[in-house]
């Protein structure tokens, strides 16, 4: 990675999330130089002349739409090309539209000579950085996914919601699939060190059981419910997008449930799904060990299999 430009980023797809993180991360001052691809080439013009028209109020970058050969010296490519998900579809029908699109994609990238970090956000997110890490030759550490880091993100918002709390001192996890079969990690939640229960209770809650399951409920419908309504989930990926690359470009060492291969904890491997990871400058550093209880580590397993069984349809 000797000779990547650490603060150049590429987007390849400038559909609703690709240029909703473009402008997220415009606005995030983390890189000077931002490339958009798109199979239509107009629409990655517009759309970096439409951001372009916002940095007088941002800080210096150049914006413009590109190609491929634009990539080898990247410090960072975001993959959110694919097929969006329709209204009563889920993420994981789209897998063989979309793993179509990424082996037309990937190899493309591999091309290039790229080692920087290979970022992938299309859905369903863990079945395509499965196809990535197979198919770009990168090491392992430098391919992964956006994962449940919007899941996360909007639990504890509803976590923050149900108790009147600042929703940045709540600390939890969504494990496993960004889909249907997430786990919501309870055993481990806390609000700046206090068990969640015992938060709950000083709140005034105590039926706990009926309330977790309604807040996990909740956060797992939750993009089926802004889809039904709008079409379209695009504005939380974005955030949650630049929230990833702040971790990368200024090395911070974040612990994100990202997406990434899965190599023997908790009985699973050979599939990409998202755990606790620390992420920095080189992407991910170590996994980072979490507990879990008797039924939480059986649901991650259900669904590593379920992935796993997706994976054993692919011809890649």
């Amino acid at each position: 990675m000797d000779c990547v430009n650490v603060r150049k980023a590429v987007i390849i797809g400038c559909g609703f999330v690709g240029s909703a993180s473009a402008f997220a991360l415009m606005q995030s001052g983390l890189f000077s130089e931002m490339v958009l691809i798109d199979s239509d080439r107009n629409r990655a013009e517009g759309e970096a002349l439409d951001i372009s028209h916002g940095l007088p109020f941002a800080k210096p970058m150049k914006i413009y739409a590109g190609d491929y050969s634009d990539i080898c010296d990247a410090s960072i490519v975001i993959v959110t090309a694919g097929a969006g998900q329709k209204p009563g579809e889920t993420r994981l029908d789209l897998v063989k539209k979309n793993v179509g699109i990424f082996k037309n994609i990937i190899p493309e990238i591999a091309k290039t000579d790229f080692d920087g970090i290979l970022l992938i956000v299309a859905n369903p997110v863990d079945i395509l950085t499965y196809t990535a890490a197979k198919l770009s030759g990168l090491p392992e550490n430098q391919v992964f996914g956006s994962g449940t880091v919007l899941d996360t993100a909007r639990l504890k918002y509803e976590i923050g919601e149900h108790l009147g709390v600042d929703l940045r001192s709540v600390h939890a996890f969504i494990l496993g699939e960004h889909g249907d079969s997430e786990i919501a990690a309870w055993s481990s939640v806390n609000v700046s060190g206090v068990p969640l229960d015992r938060f709950c209770e000083m709140r005034g809650h105590h039926d706990h059981e009926t309330a977790m399951q309604k807040i996990a409920a909740d956060v797992r419908n939750s993009a089926y419910e802004i889809i039904e309504k709008k079409k379209a989930t695009y504005y939380g990926i974005a955030m949650s997008v630049r929230r990833i690359c702040e971790a990368i470009v200024l090395d911070q060492k974040s612990v994100l449930p990202v997406s990434s291969m899965q190599h023997g904890a908790f009985g699973i491997d050979g599939v990409a799904l998202s755990m606790p990871a620390i992420v920095g400058k080189s992407g991910i550093e170590t996994m980072v060990p979490i507990s879990l209880n008797e039924s939480e580590t059986a649901a991650l397993q259900k669904s590593a299999a379920a992935l796993s069984e997706v994976i054993g349809g692919l011809d890649i």
